[in-house]
């Protein structure tokens, strides 16, 4: 094979974007909220990672502004969460971030999960805050 001909290309896979209604908005918030409200996942615990995952897919989806910074740290906190040397002061900064930028989309939001939303923000940054201790 020549050196200096082109690779061919595979055409890249069409994405669908990902439907998500209020009913499944409202199931993602009270299925995270029951995770953190029993307390910090334990590291092993692969669920916490599906629910990042989860909340990536649906906020990449999402059509509103705002969320880039929340998605970054989702993505960082997943990154921490997948290293065993990830020290618990890093999380905890992680989740206090997560906690204020969640408020703030509460603060901004004019519907029904506003509560939801500032109440999940009040929880990820009590969690960020007994992980520092």
């Amino acid at each position: 094979m020549d050196s200096t001909a082109q690779t061919p290309q595979t055409p890249p896979a069409p994405t669908i974007p990902l439907d998500v209604t209020d009913q499944q908005n409202a199931a993602l918030l009270d299925d995270t909220l029951k995770l953190l409200n029993g307390g910090v996942p334990d590291q092993n615990d692969k669920h916490g990672l599906a629910e990042i995952d989860r909340w990536i897919e649906v906020l990449r989806a999402s059509e509103r502004t705002g969320l880039a910074k929340i998605l970054q740290e989702l993505n960082t906190l997943r990154n921490q969460l997948g290293e065993a040397d990830t020290e618990p002061h890093a999380i905890a900064e992680t989740l206090a971030i997560l906690g204020a930028e969640t408020n703030k989309v509460a603060d901004e939001s004019n519907n029904h999960f506003t509560a939801s939303l500032n109440h999940l923000g009040k929880v990820l940054i009590k969690l960020g805050s007994s992980l520092s201790r």
